[in-house]
């Protein structure tokens, strides 16, 4: 065969997708994060980055961080720009769900490809080093007393932060939609105003505050998992007398218009990611559970996240 021959065969075959790994060139991924840094998604999709480029399973990754309204921002412009991008990926998870339905934008999820969830992780509530108040018990006394002088801050409108306040709220005869919700862009803004005593309780993932609590600079007051924490010692909202259970989840979603075969290539590549030391390293650093999911299995369980957030959020007074 003649070498120009075999070139243009083998174009033809990458091009298809039909060459072996070993004789395709890693490809650059372009990582959208719909969050401003320094909160859940990013620290995410910058782990996830790291252990596809370790796993030598992606040449490069090109971070790009839009954050507001819930990720919505970050979506639409993943969907403008990524169109049958089959090396583009976007972090997401329980929290655009949630903004999603309070906030109602003109995107939706709808319109690009479902390809993994990754991880499972939980809320926790803390107070300012300086807060006057040393324990949920305290914050719900005057909840009680007085529901917008207490000041909850956390991620955007419909996030599982948002959504515990208005749950505990209503169990403990509080009208939800008194809570006095400050929503921020990304966990960087959320920390701030908490170290800075401009909330009077703070919530979001535990590994973005977990730095904060153990160097004494945020006092945790509960999380909403069922059981403590392994290595936690933090109690939970449930066995302070609180029934406040719910868990954040996030995943990746791959552009609008991609095939079959190349959303499947794409979450075999993420779940091989999620196989790395690195990946693992950063779920132990993290406290992040494993919960991996793909292809049909995801689909399923999206389609159900929305209707239980939908119940929850109409039950908690926000829709």
């Amino acid at each position: 065969m003649r070498r120009d021959t075999f070139l243009k065969s083998m174009a033809a075959l990458a091009a298809a997708g039909a060459l072996p790994l070993t004789a395709r060139a890693a490809p650059t991924v372009k990582m959208m994060i719909p969050a401003n840094p320094g909160g859940g998604w990013d620290t995410t999709g910058r782990a996830l980055g790291k252990a596809l480029q370790d796993g030598k399973l992606a040449d490069a990754v090109v971070y790009e961080n839009k954050g507001g309204a819930a990720g919505a921002l970050g979506l639409a412009q993943f969907i403008n720009s990524s169109k049958g991008d089959p090396n583009a990926m976007m972090v997401m998870g329980a929290v655009m769900l949630g903004g999603i339905i309070t906030g109602r934008p003109p995107v939706n999820l709808t319109q690009v490809t479902p390809i993994a969830r990754l991880t499972s992780e939980y809320n926790v509530f803390v107070l300012p080093a300086n807060s006057p108040f040393t324990s949920m018990k305290d914050v719900v006394a005057q909840l009680k007393k007085d529901p917008g002088s207490v000041k909850w801050g956390g991620g955007s409108r419909g996030s599982t932060e948002h959504i515990a306040a208005c749950i505990l709220a209503r169990s403990v005869g509080v009208d939800p939609k008194k809570v006095n919700y400050v929503a921020f862009r990304g966990g960087g803004e959320a920390t701030a105003a908490i170290l800075g005593g401009n909330v009077t309780v703070g919530g979001s993932g535990y590994s973005e505050f977990a730095e904060y609590i153990n160097a004494g600079k945020m006092k945790a007051i509960g999380v909403t998992s069922q059981k403590r924490l392994p290595g936690v010692a933090v109690p939970t909202m449930k066995e302070q007398g609180f029934d406040v259970v719910i868990g954040n989840w996030r995943g990746v979603y791959g552009a609008p218009g991609i095939t079959p075969e190349q959303r499947e290539a794409l979450a075999n590549m993420v779940v091989d990611a999620t196989k790395t030391k690195t990946w693992t390293d950063a779920l132990t650093a993290n406290k992040w559970t494993p919960a991996v999911l793909k292809g049909r299995e995801f689909d399923e369980f999206v389609d159900y996240e929305f209707s239980a957030l939908r119940a929850i959020i109409y039950l908690a007074g926000m829709a």
